[in-house]
């Protein structure tokens, strides 16, 4: 005779400290027993960006092993999971309060996360190594964001980058054009090809002291995410090629994204050293929402 079983889980918004901010997540914190089969249509039925399952780590000196879906897929890395589940993670106590450093095995191999004593949960991660691919024409672009070419900006190219998910950056000349933009999935392909296919869509403005962003990632299941913080090392690394920001050891930098869509995530940059030594961190608040359980019959 078959029984139910139940799972616990947690509900967390990410990169913000408000409630019903950022970028909302599921982490469970004991995922034994759920096959990945099952793990992908838990992700499915929350419907949220990503949602999470906690294993045992192989390595006995790292924290746990962390599986990650979106409602379509499973990812081998990304950044609102990595730090969402850290805190869930330090809160339940399975990582002691007096460590400020864990390492979580993903798909992509070992991620750094770097917990930061203050009032509020502060974490930052390590930015996997990254690539920079292939270049696109501009203007099929802005087509395919509902904009016109004009709002493209000057100077920087569109460019496929990556730090284990790709992504293809859209620089435009200003806020207001972010905000105006739409998803168009026929149009991606079109100016993109397989790139576009098997990758998310980060468009952005240049502000004083960072960026204001938007995500676009259907081909994942996810029309728009609130908070992107496996594209935001990436933008780091994009920005600096390019020359649109200078360069120093201990640059901060911060990214707004989610606000057109009510959910404001405000995503944190710091660049340690200069050249092949430069490290990228991505860090974000956590707030607690939901302690809930899930029955499968």
């Amino acid at each position: 005779m078959k029984t139910d079983r139940s799972h616990a889980f947690h509900h967390v918004d990410v990169f913000t400290d408000t409630s019903f901010q950022g970028n909302p997540l599921a982490v469970f914190p004991d995922g034994r027993g759920i096959d990945g089969t099952t793990m992908q249509r838990i992700a499915r039925e929350l419907n949220l960006s990503e949602t999470t399952f906690i294993l045992p780590a192989q390595n006995p000196d790292h924290a746990a092993k962390v599986r990650i879906f979106t409602p379509a897929t499973e990812l081998q890395f990304a950044g609102h999971p990595t730090i969402g589940t850290s805190f869930v993670l330090w809160s339940t106590g399975a990582v002691a309060h007096a460590r400020n450093e864990i390492l979580l095995e993903e798909g992509i191999g070992t991620v750094p996360v770097r917990i930061e004593p203050s009032e509020r949960f502060m974490a930052w991660l390590t930015t996997p190594p990254i690539t920079f691919g292939e270049t696109f024409a501009g203007a099929p672009w802005t087509a395919a964001l509902g904009l016109e070419k004009d709002d493209l900006l000057s100077g920087a190219p569109v460019q496929a980058v990556s730090a284990g998910n790709p992504f293809i950056y859209v620089p435009l000349r200003s806020e207001e054009a972010v905000d105006r933009a739409t998803c168009d999935m026929a149009g991606f392909r079109k100016a993109g090809g397989a790139a576009a296919a098997s990758s998310g869509i980060y468009f952005f403005a240049l502000r004083r002291g960072g960026v204001y962003s938007r995500m676009f990632a259907p081909e994942y299941g996810i029309i728009e995410d609130p908070a992107t913080g496996s594209a935001t090392g990436p933008l780091a690394a994009y920005l600096l090629e390019h020359r649109l920001i200078e360069e120093r050891d201990g640059l901060r930098l911060t990214s707004e994204q989610g606000t057109k869509m009510g959910r404001r995530s405000i995503l944190h940059i710091l660049i340690s050293g200069v050249g092949k030594a430069r490290r990228i961190e991505v860090g974000g608040n956590v707030v607690p929402l939901i302690q809930a359980t899930l029955t499968l019959h």
